[in-house]
């Protein structure tokens, strides 16, 4: 398989450095930092160097024999959209991080529809990938869902010590900062995690429930002195059907701060049976985020053409290093 790296941030490295330990070739590197621009690929990446120079053109870059874009920029769908449309009319399969194309039919349907059309147009697949949109919240329910003769409603909680994870994401919960700030962050949009929303629908899609509305709910979480520690977000999804009234079909909750008291990821089934499974120390969302992408790369190849959530490609596995398109489904 030949990759375009478009984003070399902390999840883009991260991806494009397991993307070579499975022996897939990287055809050209994009990146806008100037820390990075112009410099081989290997050295930004910490390894051996591999003859591909890292560049600020994209549309240089996109000009490059490949199969497949491993797109790493951004958590905002309308802040992205060009860069995927440029991999897409250019030919190529796309695999992105952006948190907003994980499900964007139920609030960004045309942006949606639009990327959807051009795909088919270009006859490739494009997917947004991740760990959180994109499995423990929603492909990981979704999936615990199979053994269930019915469904009343589907609960996940995760809770993750953001002291464990990057700088990055521990600005975006706002740790650190006064409660004023933090909330003047969350009405701005600069604060809070990204995704949720769409992991509600994503859920929701799948077992067939039309959604009425889907809200959230943004809270600090205290920590040192008069410092914020993190935040506590919590998602719902009301369904569109009699008998529903004020019940929410679908609940997320996430709380990711520092120092947050015993990690995990749990979820909960309520149906018959009723299903319930908890990972204590939970997911680790980084590690698991380079691993999802690469892992779900042969299955993107042989998507029909179109914009798909995750939930609607074949089933994702560990890959290892092996041919993209295996041989047809024989007896082992």
């Amino acid at each position: 398989m030949r990759v375009i790296h478009y984003g070399l941030g902390p999840i883009g490295v991260g991806i494009a450095r397991l993307v070579l330990e499975r022996g897939w070739t990287i055809t050209a590197a994009i990146d806008i930092d100037p820390e990075k621009a112009g410099r081989d690929l290997g050295t930004v990446l910490g390894t051996s160097r591999l003859g591909v120079e890292v560049t600020a053109d994209a549309s240089a870059a996109l000009r490059r024999s490949a199969d497949v874009v491993v797109h790493a920029t951004g958590s905002r769908l309308g802040e992205v959209l060009p860069q995927l449309e440029a991999a897409v009319a250019a030919g190529y399969d796309v695999a992105s991080t952006c948190e907003e194309l994980a499900f964007p039919w139920f609030h960004h349907p045309g942006a949606a529809q639009r990327l959807d059309a051009l795909a088919q147009k270009s006859r490739v697949s494009v997917v947004g990938l991740g760990v959180n949109p994109g499995f423990v919240m929603d492909l990981l329910p979704i999936l615990l869902t199979a053994p269930c003769r019915e469904i009343t409603r589907v609960t996940v909680e995760r809770v993750v010590d953001a002291a464990q994870r990057r700088e990055p994401l521990r600005r975006k919960i706002g740790a650190g900062l006064t409660t004023a700030a933090f909330r003047a962050g969350v009405r701005a949009g600069r604060l809070g995690h990204v995704g949720l929303v769409e992991s509600v629908a994503m859920i929701a899609d799948a077992l067939g429930w039309p959604l009425r509305r889907i809200s959230e709910d943004i809270q600090p979480v205290p920590g040192r002195g008069a410092r914020v520690a993190g935040l506590h977000q919590v998602a719902r999804g009301f369904r569109a059907a009699p008998g529903w009234g004020g019940r929410a079909a679908v609940r997320l909750e996430l709380r990711m701060a520092i120092g947050a008291r015993r990690p995990h990821d749990a979820v909960t089934i309520q149906g018959t049976p009723a299903q319930r499974l908890e990972i204590p120390g939970g997911i680790h969302g980084d590690l698991a985020t380079w691993a999802i992408v690469a892992n779900a790369l042969p299955a993107l190849r042989e998507a029909p053409p179109g914009l798909w959530p995750v939930s609607r490609l074949p089933l994702l596995h560990f890959v290892g290093a092996r041919p993209v398109s295996p041989s047809p489904v024989s007896p082992p």
